[in-house]
């Protein structure tokens, strides 16, 4: 008898597993951030790209215009995936595109805007990552549309054409 049930509650057992595994693998707890959300850019001091003077973002982000802010990096491969799609944007004159280096050493990423061009009218460096944590950033690239001195909408990751004909739309 003993031999007959031995088999029954070992297949019992890993039955109950498989599917406790299995549902497991249903239930995503992946966390998502709002990217809708309106609230204030934050306020900021950092070295301009090219002549190394202390900026001030109060300066750079005026009222009653458009920016998108880009967080970038000449490391990072998604974001030369997405610089085409910047150099587009940038002939708008109803946006304005301002860029965060990113923990970037500053000759490759000099060597990176002669290669694929500058669609940035002002960058920011960020050679410790402090201020875009300040901006809430998760990693590079992600971009932030602004207007009126107010995030309206955030892009994680690389623009591509959705993302720029989103852009597109709001800005008319």
């Amino acid at each position: 008898m003993k031999k007959k049930l031995l088999p029954f509650f070992v297949i019992l057992i890993f039955g109950i597993i498989f599917i406790i595994f299995y549902k497991g693998l249903e239930d995503t707890n992946i966390y998502t951030p709002n990217l809708n959300v309106k609230k204030d850019i934050p306020i900021f001091n950092s070295k301009d790209f090219y002549s190394d003077k202390i900026l001030k973002s109060s300066d750079i982000f005026e009222s009653n215009k458009i920016y998108l802010f880009n967080i970038w990096s000449s490391w990072c491969v998604p974001c030369r995936q997405e610089h085409p799609l910047l150099m587009t944007l940038s002939l708008n004159d109803k946006i304005n595109i301002i860029g965060l280096n990113y923990k970037d050493n500053k000759k490759n990423a000099v060597n990176f805007l002669q290669e694929l061009g500058n669609p940035y009218k002002k960058i920011f460096i960020d050679v410790d990552g402090i201020k875009a944590i300040e901006w809430g950033a998760y990693g590079v690239p992600e971009s932030f549309l602004i207007y009126n001195n107010k995030i309206i909408k955030k892009y994680i990751g690389p623009l591509n054409q959705n993302s720029i004909s989103e852009i597109k739309q709001l800005i008319k």
